[in-house]
């Protein structure tokens, strides 16, 4: 029996999202244990790879609410704030540029931040992926999904879809 899920996620820290998200329908999903939601390689090979292989049905980028990582960006770019040593350093400066971007459309508040970093990640990848670019020309074409995760009440908000 080979793999065959329909939709990959690739979620920040909380695995609760990925279940809510991914409970209805009758095809599993294709799940890259990725944290933070910065790209790399490793990621990109991952989703080439679902969709090239397993022709899956969607793309997901799941950010969620009060994240760590968005939260310690926004302190570092807005405050000053001193960057994280040793590979937390990555991480910061992965997502300082969404924060900076949302600053400069006028945004402050937290979630805007989390919100335009999910949806950076998105397009970052749709950027530099020819193959996820290109997926399904011809074809049926994957959606590519920018969410986010209430942790709060439980709700995903759908943010920027691509391929409809």
């Amino acid at each position: 029996m080979g793999q065959s899920p329909g939709r990959p996620c690739l979620p920040a820290v909380t695995p609760g999202p990925r279940r809510v998200a991914f409970r209805r329908g009758t095809r599993r999903h294709f799940h890259h244990p990725h944290r933070r939601e910065v790209v790399d390689a490793a990621v990109l090979a991952s989703l080439e790879f679902a969709v090239e292989a397993l022709d899956v049905e969607v793309l997901v980028v799941l950010g969620h609410e009060s994240c760590g990582a968005v939260k310690a960006a926004a302190a570092v770019a807005l405050d000053g704030a001193e960057v994280p040593t040793g590979h937390q350093r990555t991480i910061v400066e992965q997502i300082m540029p969404s924060i900076l971007s949302a600053k400069s459309a006028g945004s402050i508040l937290l979630s805007i931040f989390e919100h335009a970093h999910a949806e950076a990640i998105r397009s970052k990848i749709m950027g530099i992926s020819p193959v996820i670019k290109g997926c399904g020309q011809g074809v049926v074409r994957p959606r590519f999904i920018a969410a986010h995760y209430s942790l709060a009440d439980g709700s995903i908000d759908y943010l920027s879809v691509e391929g409809v």
